[in-house]
């Protein structure tokens, strides 16, 4: 088959959870002899094309002098080269995230699939802000254009149909697949650390996180609170890691530390080096940190909320926490702190529920299955 992912997202051009999870199953498809492109909007004058172990990379060009809106530029420039791809090699599935089929030419003959990835409707309760015209209605009509729909979860299937129809087309559920290292790095020594990744905003819990910390350390105060991820920025520009620091005391900061984002590689270290994981986030359709943490046999403290139950059996495999709730978070932490061996348990079965449910090679089964029966 080839397939092409829509997408600006990618490892190599920036980070996120989508392009995670689009390098991890897009080598896979390679390996297994599929044709896979990456297709996304770009930054430069002239079209960029990179290669990443077999899966093809193109970033369209920016516009220099804003005649167009910006999403038709890259509207007419998308229709372009995926007409380019085709004729060069007949394209079987186009695949994008929830928005991403809004202007794509209904003609096309490639089957059509929807990632739920987690789109604007989706978010719009954890962001706490309305539904915007102009993307209600790109949403729709991506959806409408869509011939299959595969949810990263059986929560963000259910809550994205609050607000979208499937119009009766196919929906399966085939999670995020989970690149599981062959040798675990059990030689790297455990430190003091509780250990947060992912954007650093409002919707992923990092207040409360914060907080809970602070209850942490008054019992623990030779503890580290590591955050690894980008920063997010307010509309007017302002920095999330600013405005939590000019609404706490100094005190709250002390032994916090924002790293930014690093390699995967790197992360693993440092999930491996940590004594917990907590990922305290208000809405997520998978969680990809999470599994990717538990993978290492990390202890990890997730969302009683949303896809958490669907992710961790609490007390076997994690522990699943009120996230709005800061006394609640560091409960679970001081817990994994103060029975070590019993939170040392839940990461091995961590371990093994990742290995048996979300191997890349199981899940990679799973979406060629599903391919397959919408173009037959």
């Amino acid at each position: 088959m080839h397939i092409v992912f829509l997408s600006h997202e990618y490892p190599l051009w920036s980070s996120g959870g989508i392009g995670s999870f689009l390098q991890t199953f897009g080598r896979a498809l390679v390996a297994r002899g599929h044709n896979v492109s990456v297709v996304g909007a770009g930054k430069e004058s002239e079209e960029v094309y990179l290669e990443d172990e077999g899966v093809r990379l193109y970033r369209l060009p920016k516009q220099q002098k804003g005649i167009l809106p910006e999403f038709i530029h890259n509207a007419i420039h998308l229709n372009k080269k995926l007409q380019a791809l085709h004729t060069r090699e007949p394209i079987d599935i186009i695949e994008s995230a929830e928005l991403g089929l809004a202007l794509l030419y209904a003609s096309h003959p490639a089957r059509k699939v929807i990632r739920l990835h987690g789109g604007h409707h989706f978010f719009s309760e954890a962001e706490n802000r309305g539904i915007h015209w102009r993307k209600d209605l790109l949403e729709k009509r991506s959806f409408r254009k869509a011939d299959g729909f595969i949810a990263v979860s059986k929560y963000v299937q259910s809550h994205t149909a609050n607000y979208l129809s499937y119009h009766n087309k196919p929906v399966t559920v085939i999670n995020h697949p989970v690149d599981i290292p062959n040798h675990l790095p059990s030689e790297i020594p455990v430190k003091k650390s509780l250990l947060f990744a992912g954007t650093i905003c409002e919707k992923k819990g990092v207040r409360q996180l914060i907080e809970a910390f602070t209850m942490v350390r008054k019992q623990y105060p030779d503890y580290r609170l590591d955050l690894f991820g980008r920063d997010w920025y307010y509309p007017n520009g302002d920095s999330y890691i600013a405005r939590l620091r000019d609404t706490y005391d100094a005190s709250y900061f002390e032994q916090v530390t924002f790293h930014g984002s690093i390699p995967r590689d790197a992360l693993n270290v440092r999930y491996a080096e940590a004594t917990v994981c907590v990922f305290p986030s208000h809405m997520e359709t998978q969680g990809l940190v999470t599994l990717e943490a538990m993978a290492l046999e990390k202890p990890v403290i997730f969302s009683q909320y949303g896809p958490g139950p669907e992710t961790i059996e609490h007390g076997k495999t994690g522990l699943l926490c009120d996230v709005y709730d800061p006394n609640d978070i560091a409960a679970k932490i001081l817990w994994c702190i103060e029975h070590p061996e019993a939170a040392r348990a839940l990461g091995q079965q961590a371990g093994k529920r990742v290995r048996e449910h979300y191997h890349k090679n199981t899940i990679l089964e799973e979406n060629l299955s599903f391919y397959s029966s919408l173009i037959s």
